[in-house]
């Protein structure tokens, strides 16, 4: 986090030797090195790929998310692991296609999308996916993974990674086709000012509101705000209502709390393990990811004095 804290809220340059010193460091930080404790000779993680929390699709996500130094080629084998996954025959067997509109999980190829550009791992299949996310794109600007034939909505859980991935993308490549998906997709969020339902103004979900990193695939608010702040929309009217309940969590010393989390670090559990303790969670106690991710936001949003 100390490479975000230079950069984003700082404002130091990236080709200053505090910068570079601080990227040098983060694939020795212990944290990464817990994400990445699991591999094994080859280079691959003993996992599904999709393994929440620990296979090769979230480790390369979260590494992705720390600003992890790109062009590591001892990543590849990550990378071909989770490549492996999303074009096996079993995967595309599960695109299906009802009323029109594909159903899948496009936060899949959206995480995979956004960590291969960010690490510096990007080749050809890369193209595929961004190609994959503009098809499925649903006419109200987002995707959706339900099955049912009448649903017509996109979800906000399946729409703000792969919004952030071709944002990323277009931002990257100069993408034409990119950018202009990636803004469709904007609108979900934005004509519902991040967390309401549009019919009544009402709350859309009690966890959007919440603090929590890191997310995975799940949504709030802040990761929201993040995206929006990436994706060149933070400064639109609509998210202002987001920004000031974010700016109301902040605790009495400066920091926020991470208010629920979405990983648990005993190894008896069955699914959703993490490897990581990301700062642990409570009302009134500072999470730093949390803190830095709020802040930065601020910053961008102008927030901060």
């Amino acid at each position: 986090m100390h490479y975000k804290v230079l950069t984003r809220l700082l404002g130091e340059q990236p080709d200053s030797e505090p910068v570079i010193a601080a990227r040098q460091a983060i694939p020795d930080s212990p944290r990464v090195a817990q994400q990445l404790s699991e591999r094994q000779a080859g280079g691959k993680i003993p996992h599904h790929a999709y393994d929440k929390w620990r296979g090769a699709h979230w480790v390369l996500a979260l590494l992705a998310d720390l600003d992890y130094p790109p062009g590591d080629d001892r990543l590849f084998p990550l990378r071909e692991q989770v490549f492996d996954w999303l074009f096996s025959e079993k995967h595309q067997q599960s695109i299906r296609t009802l009323n029109g509109r594909v159903r899948r999980c496009a936060s899949q190829e959206g995480n995979a999308l956004y960590a291969m550009l960010k690490l510096g791992l990007a080749d050809e299949r890369t193209e595929i996916l961004a190609q994959r996310l503009r098809q499925w794109q649903w006419p109200d600007g987002g995707w959706n993974c339900d099955k049912r034939p009448e649903a017509s909505n996109s979800s906000f859980m399946e729409s703000l990674i792969p919004l952030r991935a071709l944002a990323l993308h277009a931002r990257l490549n100069g993408d034409e086709g990119s950018r202009l998906a990636a803004q469709h997709a904007a609108e979900i969020f934005l004509k519902r000012r991040l967390f309401k339902r549009q019919r009544d103004g009402s709350l859309i979900f009690h966890e959007f509101v919440r603090l929590h990193y890191p997310c995975y695939w799940h949504y709030d608010i802040l990761f929201a705000l993040k995206v929006m702040a990436e994706a060149g929309f933070l400064g639109d009217e609509r998210c202002q209502e987001a920004l000031q309940i974010l700016k109301s969590k902040q605790l009495p010393g400066g920091g926020f709390p991470a208010e629920a989390k979405y990983y648990t670090c005993s190894a008896n559990a069955k699914g959703g393990r993490s490897l990581v303790d990301w700062g642990g969670t409570g009302v009134k106690r500072t999470n730093e990811f949390v803190t830095v991710e709020a802040l930065c936001v601020l910053k961008a949003a102008g927030e901060l004095l």
